[in-house]
């Protein structure tokens, strides 16, 4: 029988691992899946060669002390890829991990397509030479990678993005508010850290000072924080000492209440990435915030080839979600950027604005995501 192995090495490859599967069962149920993922992708009948999150660290410092254990998981990985004998390998982004899988398994004469690109458009775009010679397919999230990897000389599919089948726009916010004991006048404040615990870390402490001195004048705020396994523990002693006990979520439907929530009267404080596309999909005003070490700061300027950290200004092109980085990423700073999405309705609707018009960007030809990405998947088995 025909078997697809499946790499995913954090929360967000596995729910995309996870959509993979269902897709591809559902065009071809014969179909058998291994490899390495979380509980989204045991659910669709795929148990893990061994627990994903040892695999979601980020930073020099985060990764030396498990430098001897990823390099045993590598041997691990590879060696049960060599004796299943899949007929392709989908590695799913981390690409610190998954494309040191590839660049060993691809000259075996195994297909390797990659989900997810790397934000090589972003930063050190020489890095796609070497991706050609790891991979063999890859599926992009947005529309102007497109262009970018196939000018590139490599064999791309625009899939779409996966935060248009996420649901994240289908909460109730009645729900929440009754769930949580929160009144019609409280006002929800979405925070998201981050899913890594060094991002969580560094953000956490700004967060609860924005809260703690910088909005004293917004007393009805709640802060409202979505965790992950890999940092709940973490964001439950940071946020211990907050002025305001926050809602902690763990649960994906009470996130996506949180969020329906927070449209109607709140806004969000998040880290940027992916986050920023889930507000916009909920319809949350927010602002990005983002913040390394100095040295790794400084690095980044000289690298970083694109004008926006937030994927909705660069969809947009414009900046139309306030960008708080590296030294402008003050509890002070946050607080006056935050300040006009609780109370000028002339920024909240420029907001929405943008947020119409970068969905609309995001969608795919034809199909959810998933559903273009297991086409793509089933057109280059053997």
């Amino acid at each position: 029988m025909t078997l697809i192995y499946i790499i995913a090495g954090e929360a967000s490859g596995d729910v995309l691992g996870a959509r993979l599967i269902a897709a591809l069962r559902k065009a071809r149920p014969e179909l058998n899946f291994a490899g390495i993922g979380g509980e989204r992708m045991a659910e669709q009948g795929m148990p893990s060669l061994f627990p994903y999150r040892e695999l979601a660290l980020m930073g020099l410092l985060e990764v030396l002390p498990r430098i001897r254990q990823l390099k045993r998981r590598l041997a691990e990985t590879e060696a049960d890829i060599f004796s299943r004998k899949p007929a392709l390998l989908v590695t799913i982004d981390s690409p610190g991990f998954t494309l040191r899988i590839a660049e060993v398994v691809k000259p075996q004469g195994i297909r390797v397509m990659h989900y997810v690109a790397p934000q090589a458009w972003a930063w050190r775009p020489g890095r796609v030479k070497k991706l050609r010679r790891k991979i063999d397919h890859l599926l992009c999230l947005l529309p102007f990678e497109l262009a970018f990897f196939e000018n590139a000389g490599l064999p791309v599919t625009f899939v779409g993005h996966p935060v248009l089948e996420s649901g994240v726009d289908q909460g109730n916010a009645e729900r929440f508010r009754a769930r949580h004991g929160l009144a019609t006048t409280d006002r929800p404040l979405i925070i998201m850290p981050g899913s890594r615990r060094i991002e969580a870390t560094r953000l956490l402490p700004i967060f609860g000072a924005t809260l703690k001195s910088a909005l004293p004048q917004k007393p009805a705020l709640r802060p409202v924080i979505p965790v992950s396994p890999v940092v709940a523990s973490l964001v439950r002693e940071a946020a211990a000492s907050w002025p305001a006990s926050p809602i902690l979520v763990e649960d994906l439907a009470d996130k996506h209440d949180a969020f329906a929530a927070a449209a109607e009267n709140g806004a969000g404080l998040i880290k940027s990435g992916t986050s920023s596309l889930e507000m916009a999909m909920a319809g949350v005003p927010h602002i990005v915030a983002y913040r390394v070490n100095p040295i790794t700061a400084a690095i980044a300027r000289r690298l970083v080839k694109v004008p926006h950290a937030s994927l909705v200004n660069l969809l947009c092109a414009r900046e139309m979600v306030p960008e708080r980085i590296q030294e402008s990423c003050t509890p002070e700073a946050l607080a006056a950027a935050l300040l006009p999405l609780l109370q000028d309705q002339g920024a909240i609707a420029a907001q929405c604005q943008g947020f119409a018009e970068t969905l609309t960007k995001l969608r795919a030809p034809e199909g959810a995501p998933s559903e273009a990405a297991a086409r793509a998947v089933l057109a280059a088995l053997p």
